[in-house]
């Protein structure tokens, strides 16, 4: 007996159920739908992302609307538009069997005169986000004065994402005697100020501690070096071959650019962020769910619209400004009763995040180190070895085994073995044979925990630091400069490091075998008709070359990478491959900006232009840090993933 039909639900719905594969309702399914059905009431519950919170709400929302009146009877709001229109097509495939109901999703990005259209036809559920909705009751094409039933979806989610003041404004045009129904993974105050504004008496539904993580997701985090965070990505990756994964980042620029260097390095890998347009973010989504997609590299907001079952890792790149979206991140993996892992890379200034977020979440990070060069082999070697052993044979090659077999005839049983392992496997031993461990050094965690802040000025390091007569007024930013002064004196990205731009002059470091060259050579260079002076500052700037908290350290790039680069470089893709997809070139630029040429016109974020405030490398623990190198080896291009 399907558990669904204790539920008190309709014969058309069960059919629906059925149809859809559900067997046993979740937690909240199971105490959510029998009170909602039972008496109009509001209702506040409390349960992680993918505990099936939308069936919750979906098949009582179904069950109470009254087909045979047109009118908007219920409003759904939702954080993103992938979230609504996820949302809106599950909404459809519950009330199949139900004769009449029409759900329209209303988002950004879309024509909203054939919203407003499709609404006028008749739409008994709507599903909205909430900065399209406000737009469409200013403009009067929508009607929810008379609405039964409101239900807040991720309300945390959407109060996180500053949508507080819109949804008090859509709630006030709301009846007073609707059913109000909010569902959430956590319950901040902004959250619980909504429910006392406009809710009466609410039931509480909770499955598990409030703002708890959920118990089939482990928690692991990785100690390493702000530079190293980028190669303990790809080991990561490397030591999970069959990983399906979400990968976090703050910021759309740093999304773009993890993924862009993803895919150089042979990853199936893509971004997704909010510059994309809805038909880059559909093909993106569609090639993840088909698992064309390994690792998919987000935003916190792109991500609320994932709905993936069988992700097995989130692997937070860099962690959330907010601690409490951690909790959101998490919740995209373990999903349906499946176990997953959430992994958090991290650097020694940031360990205090993780006691905040074991206090959050009501469980234990396990420590773990990036795994070595020889136990990613090993790794590897064994799972290519199962590949090869679970491969279905297609017999179209029976035609040419004989050739094959007299070319191969003078192997034996082991020389073969290996000789097949060796085509696959040989990139791999040689990167990581000469490869350094990046482990940051393990110790007492509560050791770490007190130990100062890196970045400050630690003395000596060996590094040459000097002093330019340019700067911001020379309309350079710490960016442009860099990319000019690498360029002038033929060096590497790594090369120059350190920059920081003041109004009239500037500073920046070189190893100390570059300190000739500098000297010979800038002095003797003229910008704009005048000539450049570079003198040997006697602050030497920290002189690290560990490019952790305000040292710099170089943008988006490591050594060569296939393609026939020059080592050191990184210029963005404009068009992806192996899984990756391209911007339109068009597009609004990424947030941030990636690197142009000094006299295009000033990035996103502020860097460039001569009103722009000078910024040093790192100067904003808030701002996206560019010392995060994204390698700082040479890897070969990497066999792709099935």
């Amino acid at each position: 007996m399907n558990k669904f039909e204790q539920l008190g639900l309709s014969e058309s719905l069960l059919k629906a159920i059925l149809d859809l594969g559900f067997e046993n309702p979740s937690e909240v399914q199971e105490k959510a739908i029998p009170l909602l059905l039972e008496k109009d009431t509001d209702m506040v519950a409390l349960a992680q992302t993918g505990t099936g919170k939308t069936a919750a709400f979906g098949f009582p929302v179904i069950q109470k609307i009254d087909a045979n009146n047109r009118n908007t009877q219920a409003l759904i709001l939702s954080p993103t538009r992938e979230l609504c229109l996820q949302i809106t097509n599950e909404l459809k495939n519950y009330s199949k069997y139900e004769k009449g109901i029409n759900v329209v999703a209303v988002y950004g990005g879309a024509s909203i005169t054939e919203q407003a259209r499709d609404i006028k036809r008749g739409a008994q559920i709507i599903v909205a986000t909430p900065g399209r909705m406000q737009d469409m009751i200013n403009r009067g094409l929508v009607n929810i004065t008379g609405i039964n039933y409101c239900i807040l979806d991720e309300a945390d989610e959407m109060l996180n994402m500053g949508f507080y003041e819109d949804i008090v404004n859509i709630l006030s045009t709301t009846p007073d005697d609707k059913n109000t129904w909010l569902f959430s993974a956590t319950m901040p105050a902004e959250v619980a100020r909504i429910g006392k504004q406009f809710m009466t008496d609410p039931v509480e539904v909770t499955v598990g501690a409030k703002n708890s993580g959920s118990s089939t997701v482990s928690h692991e985090f990785y100690l390493v070096n702000a530079r190293d965070r980028y190669e303990a990505l790809k080991r990561l990756a490397d030591a999970n071959p069959d990983i399906f994964s979400v990968v976090f980042c703050r910021t759309k620029r740093d999304t773009q650019a993890v993924a862009e260097k993803l895919v150089e390095d042979g990853y199936s890998a893509a971004a997704l962020h909010g510059d994309l347009s809805q038909a880059q973010r559909d093909g993106v989504m569609k090639s993840f769910r088909g698992r064309q997609i390994q690792m998919l590299v987000a935003t916190d907001v792109a991500a609320r619209g994932i709905d993936v079952d069988n992700i097995t890792h989130v692997v937070n790149y860099q962690l959330p400004d907010e601690i409490e979206t951690y909790n959101h991140r998490s919740g995209r993996t373990g999903r349906a009763g499946r176990l997953g892992t959430s992994i958090v890379i991290v650097t020694k200034s940031e360990l205090r995040k993780i006691s905040s977020i074991e206090r959050i979440i009501k469980q234990k990070f396990e420590e773990k180190t990036i795994p070595s060069g020889i136990e990613i082999c090993e790794i590897q070697l064994l799972h290519l070895a199962n590949k090869i052993k679970d491969t279905e044979v297609d017999h179209e090659i029976d035609n040419y085994l004989p050739a094959i077999t007299n070319v191969l005839e003078d192997l034996t049983k082991d020389e073969l073995i290996k000789k097949i392992v060796s085509v696959e496997f040989n990139r791999f031993i040689a990167y990581y044979k000469k490869n350094r461990d990046i482990s940051s050094q393990s110790g007492d965690r509560r050791e770490r925990d007190s130990a100062p802040r890196e970045g400050g000025n630690t003395g000596g390091g060996g590094a040459t630091r000097y002093f330019v007569n340019i700067g911001s007024r020379d309309n350079f930013d710490w960016m442009s400069l860099k990319d000019y002064l690498k360029e002038t004196l033929d060096l590497g990205r790594d090369d120059v490091f350190k920059v920081d731009v003041k109004e009239g002059f500037s500073f920046f470091n070189t190893d100390p075998e570059h300190t000739d060259k500098v000297m010979e050579v800038l002095n003797n260079v003229q910008l704009e008709g005048r000539r450049i002076n570079v003198e040997i500052s006697k602050n030497d700037g920290g002189g690290r070359r560990d490019h952790n908290g305000r040292s710099s350290g170089g943008g988006f790039g490591g050594g060569r990478s296939g393609g026939g680069r020059r080592e050191g470089s990184f210029a963005p893709r404009r068009e992806g491959s192996g899984g990756g997809f391209k911007s339109d070139r068009n597009a609004a630029p990424r947030e941030g900006g990636f690197r142009s040429d000094r006299n295009s016109a000033p990035r996103e974020g502020g860097f460039g232009g001569r009103n722009s405030a000078p910024r040093g490398e790192g100067s904003s623990d808030r701002a996206p840090r560019r010392s995060e190198s994204f390698g700082d080896s040479p890897r070969p291009r990497r066999p792709r993933r099935d």
